[in-house]
């Protein structure tokens, strides 16, 4: 899972690197942060709409890579201020990053046995976590268009969550459209159609919810299926014990009247197989709880390894090149992929382009 690193450390040999970056955003380069709390749906004003916008103290960038994140509970509990949201969000504004954790809709303390024992009411609230944080991505997009007020740069945005917030996350981004969803035994398009359609009912209309990328703590995918060779770039991180949400498949909370989710271990040989960019990062022998914050060491780990993940993907490395100072020709000799294949063109591909004069450059398709 790591075929990027290894083919980016043989192209390095016996050349010159020159990147943007530097160490912005792989770096904790801020010692503390700000958080502002606004709401985020111009459809719906209430607590389950309002977000946290973290940001480095004293960060006057304006072009600043966004992750949006759900914190978990598996769609009945928790908020914007659980420990593993605040954590996370506080470690990426540290590296320059703006961070937003988000409230979403919860399933009713009055309806939860109802929710834990209907496949149908699990969808729906899936498709309602989908749809606020499309909100979300839609928000900072209108933003963007009218004056980027928050610093963020459109084409580096990832979206990411713990447990049922990394289920979110995932299929947020890896539902591509409606015909996706089945129809029978129960008819899931139908649902979402009721919700809005696949973009949600959440507001903020007119912007895309399309992202650059998936941060998945300990969350899973409800259909493999749904995994495709043109879906953005994947981190996992997840204990093999794992029986919360699966390690491969099977029922959410271990409880057989929840719907399968396949986690870490079945979504990542399937991203390897098409050549979807991905890390997963496997805690062996361990369960779900890492997931609760810096209090625990895989926790940490998991942050790490994410950050150093979505760092060369960033645009602010995408005028990487490596180059032979020795030859001024240039023409195009081919594109390959970060497998070594021959490659074309396409949104969420990771390729690099051989010249003949032996420039490489490394380019990140969003458009």
């Amino acid at each position: 899972m790591r075929n990027l690193l290894l083919l980016f450390l043989i192209l390095l040999i016996n050349t010159n690197v020159h990147s943007q970056c530097q160490s912005r955003y792989q770096n904790e380069i801020f010692s503390s942060t700000n958080k502002l709390t606004i709401n985020y749906s111009d459809v719906y004003n209430d607590n389950a709409h309002k977000m946290d916008i973290y940001t480095g103290d004293g960060d006057t960038a304006t072009n600043r890579p966004l992750i949006i994140f759900h914190h978990g509970g598996s769609y009945y509990q928790g908020s914007k201020e659980n420990p593993g949201s605040v954590d996370f969000c506080t470690a990426f504004a540290k590296r320059g990053y703006v961070a937003v954790s988000a409230n979403y809709r919860l399933v009713s303390l009055l309806n939860i046995v109802s929710f834990l024992s209907s496949h149908a009411e699990q969808y729906e609230e899936v498709l309602k976590a989908t749809s606020d944080m499309k909100a979300v991505i839609r928000f900072f997009k209108k933003e963007f268009a009218n004056g980027n007020l928050y610093g963020i740069d459109t084409n580096a945005i990832f979206v990411g969550g713990i447990s049922s917030g990394g289920i979110t996350a995932v299929h947020t981004a890896y539902i591509d459209q409606l015909s996706d969803l089945p129809t029978s035994p129960i008819d899931v398009q139908a649902i979402a159609n009721s919700l809005g359609g696949l973009e949600g009912d959440a507001g903020n209309y007119g912007f895309s919810s399309s992202v650059n990328g998936v941060i998945n703590f300990a969350g899973g995918i409800q259909q493999l299926s749904w995994i495709d060779s043109s879906d953005e770039p994947i981190f996992s991180a997840q204990g093999d014990n794992d029986v919360i949400v699966n390690y491969y498949c099977g029922p959410g909370l271990d409880n057989p009247f929840v719907l399968d989710l396949c986690g870490l271990g079945e979504i990542h040989p399937i991203c390897d197989n098409l050549g979807i960019l991905n890390e997963g990062l496997t805690f062996n022998n361990v369960d779900h709880n890492w997931v609760i914050g810096n209090s625990q060491l895989e926790f940490n780990q998991a942050v790490n390894a994410a950050s150093d993940f979505l760092y060369p993907i960033l645009p602010c490395n995408q005028s990487t090149q490596i180059e032979d100072s020795n030859i001024l020709n240039k023409e195009l000799v081919k594109v390959v992929d970060i497998l070594g294949r021959e490659a074309s063109a396409k949104i969420g591909a990771f390729l690099f382009y051989i010249y003949n004069d032996g420039t490489i450059e490394k380019k990140y398709i969003t458009e």
